[in-house]
């Protein structure tokens, strides 16, 4: 296959439900040479889907979305020799969710019946995920077809492993290609039928999500979607587009939603359409910890099931060791085709730290202690793994370096090849020791000493604490490059200081582990001209020779990214330069439809009026989704410790905003209120405030004491 041109994704139609989804052109067809199909566990189960009548295609006329999981096409047939219109407007109702449902209805609007030869050209090649993301040619495999009735079955064996689809219709014939409907339509008249695809496991057919004989308002997405919005704040704004991109976000993140059977209602969210359908652990969690205000229940249900697959053997295939947390799962037919050879791979070096900050932060939001303690553990292993097998070369700094050539080169979340470099352009050689990595050990050793203090165990406490400062004093003086005035973007194999001006260093203020002196000079980067596209902060500094403003990770503006920044920002007292991030990057969503892409391109804002696309960003995507709630969050300056009885909110909202109210706010089962026009702006219930006297003990490091608007005690 050849590589799919950035126009051809554009005109994309992409629907999706937990981990299934489907990817067809305007017209709501799909063709195996393009990156299109229907998906279940990271294999495409359709490849071509294609309708015609009288053998030509459909005109596309329209695409209507709906819910994430629900798209309506509407064309028309091609007009009949020698006349100008065609009379027939077929319209395509598709529903995805463990398989495909498609309700096709054909009108006719002539004064005469009409009939004709409609046909649904199916088939599936089983292709590995990756091979139709990446366009290489893919593994042919055998592949079983029979027909019959009004059914055709496709389905393949690999090692022993057995996928198949079932495509069927009431009043259809199977054909060599797929379904055949002859219908004659009275004048003014309509024609209608239900077409399902229906996967199956090694012989079993999983359960279709909309059975034809109930309505579709009772179909479990449908539910489940109503349940989310029904349970997430409400929210009211003088903004459009902030108040669009909210509700854009809470129904993205409703469908990334991935609910394990093995445990009820510990829900993850998959990292992303369409290429990412799948649990990631430093996606999760990062998700996770900025959708906190609006469903701390997919807190709790991350950690549990990355605790549950947490690594527990030493495997350099899979790179697996005991206490680290998963990068990422895949589910595909054909374990050899992903990363390590494995189901499970753990390259990632940042997502172990990143679990014991999120079970904190769960806790301050209202996790019970009885689920903080049983995680407890699995905290503290993940500890063991940054202090032992995530410290390389025992200089105290937790490094990454693959362990094949079958894994990640760079095992940060700038995963990309060329990523890590120096400012002269030259790659920087392993292990490598990231700065943003250091700071969210620093946050990991802050969050196991409040732990400690919420437990009880104030000498555990004190340890991580000293950890922490430890940690925090070798870090500015090996990262900080005082002629650049902003710290290292890593550290190479040699100890040398890789110093690329990137937006990593907004990270090491979201970690806390910066030092104050150094904030001004921070702020002053990551607001500058090199940095700040007008959009968002770009990934790597203008200035810089690796810099490209179409690239993945050299100068594209990622809006997760943005979000943290803008957090660690606030955390230092800069709300002003806070509230610039969020206002630039919700700009950017609303140029977008309200819906925030994985990432865009890097243009400057004065140059070009309006984001540019990234021609594969995944839309929607988990942490893009949740980036709207973290930049809110942030310029709310909203903190919260459950334990310690404590709420706090000190909102500087960008100019445009004017004001914002968020309503029935989770926090520890109660429910509370921020409005930026009342004094003070958190109202909280006299349960909460009165669980214990005072706020937690242990204010943020590197929080700078400040005047608020109201009441606003310090914050742990």
């Amino acid at each position: 296959m050849g590589e799919v041109t950035a126009e051809a994704r554009a005109e994309d139609v992409t629907i999706v439900e937990g981990s299934s989804f489907c990817v067809s052109d305007r017209a709501g067809d799909i063709a195996e040479h393009r990156t299109q199909g229907v998906f279940f566990l990271d294999t495409r189960i359709v490849s071509t889907w294609r309708l015609t009548v009288d053998g030509a295609p459909l005109d596309a006329l329209a695409v209507v979305p709906r819910e994430p999981f629900e798209v309506t096409f509407i064309g028309r047939s091609a007009p009949r020799p020698g006349v100008h219109d065609s009379p027939l407007v077929v319209t395509r109702h598709r529903l995805v969710a463990t398989g495909l449902r498609e309700d096709l209805t054909v009108r006719n609007h002539a004064q005469e019946p009409v009939g004709f030869a409609l046909l649904l050209h199916v088939d599936g090649d089983f292709a590995d995920l990756f091979d139709v993301k990446e366009a290489r040619p893919a593994i042919r495999r055998e592949v079983s077809r029979h027909t019959g009735g009004h059914e055709v079955w496709l389905s393949v064996d690999v090692g022993g492993r057995q996928r198949g689809v079932r495509v069927r219709a009431a009043g259809a014939s199977a054909v060599a290609t797929g379904l055949a409907f002859n219908p004659v339509i009275p004048p003014q008249g309509s024609w209608t039928t239900t077409v399902e695809v229906l996967p199956s496991t090694d012989g079993q057919e999983v359960d279709t999500a909309f059975p034809l004989d109930r309505p579709v308002t009772d179909a479990r997405p449908v539910v489940r979607m109503a349940s989310w919005r029904a349970t997430t704040p409400q929210v009211t704004t003088s903004s459009p587009a902030l108040r669009t991109v909210l509700h854009r976000s809470v129904l993205d993140l409703g469908a990334l939603r991935i609910a394990d059977p093995d445990r009820p209602g510990s829900e993850v969210v998959a990292a992303g359409a369409p290429w990412f359908m799948a649990l990631f652990g430093r996606d999760a969690l990062l998700t996770s910890w900025m959708a906190l205000p609006f469903d701390p229940g997919l807190a709790a249900g991350t950690l549990r099931t990355l605790a549950t697959h947490q690594g527990r053997r030493s495997d350099p295939m899979s790179e697996e060791e005991p206490g680290r947390i998963l990068h990422e799962v895949r589910l595909g037919v054909d374990p050899a085709r992903a990363l390590g050879a494995s189901p499970i791979y753990y390259g990632s070096v940042d997502a172990t730290p990143l679990f014991v900050v999120l079970l904190d932060e769960a806790v301050r939001w209202g996790l019970d202690l009885s689920s903080a303690r049983t995680l407890l553990p699995a905290a503290d292993a993940a500890l063991e793994w940054v202090r032992t097998h995530g410290d390389l070369d025992g200089d105290g700094f937790v490094e990454y370096r693959r362990k094949t050539d079958r894994g990640l080169v760079n095992q940060g979340w700038k995963d990309s090849e060329d990523s890590i470099a120096f400012a002269d352009g030259l790659p920087a050689r392993g292990p490598i020791a990231l700065c943003e990595v250091q700071a969210y050990v620093h946050a990991a050793y802050r969050a196991r000493a409040h732990l400690a203090e919420v437990l009880g165990d104030e000498t555990a406490a004190r340890t991580w604490h000293r950890r922490a400062t430890k940690l925090r004093e070798e870090f500015d003086t090996a990262f900080w490059i005082p002629e650049r005035g902003h710290y290292a973007l890593a550290l190479d194999g040699k100890k040398q200081q890789v110093d690329s001006l990137a937006s990593n260093i907004g990270h090491c203020l979201w970690g806390g582990i910066a030092l104050p002196e150094r904030v001004d000079d921070l702020t002053g980067h990551l607001l500058g001209e090199a940095l700040f596209s007008g959009w968002g902060v770009r990934t790597l500094a203008s200035t810089m020779p690796m810099y490209n403003p179409v690239s993945y990770h050299n100068g594209s503006v990622w809006p997760h990214d943005n979000a943290l920044i803008a957090a660690g920002l606030a955390r230092y007292g800069k709300q002003g330069a806070a509230a610039t991030v969020a206002g630039a990057v919700i700009d950017a969503a609303a140029a977008f439809g309200g819906r925030l892409p994985e990432l865009f391109c890097g243009f400057d804002r004065a140059a070009v009026s309006v984001p540019v696309p990234y021609p594969t960003s995944c839309s929607p995507q988990a942490w893009a989704a949740a980036a709207p709630i973290g930049l809110l969050r942030a310029v709310l300056d909203l903190h919260v410790c459950a334990p310690h009885g404590h709420a706090a909110a000190d909102p500087h909202l960008p100019a445009a905003w004017e004001h914002v109210a968020l309503h029935a706010v989770p926090v520890a089962g109660h429910r509370v209120r921020v409005d930026t026009a009342e004094q003070p702006p958190l109202q909280t219930p006299a349960e909460l405030a009165a669980r214990t006297a005072g706020c937690c003990p242990t204010p943020p490091a590197g929080r700078r004491p400040h005047h608020s608007r109201g009441s606003r005690p310090s914050t742990g």
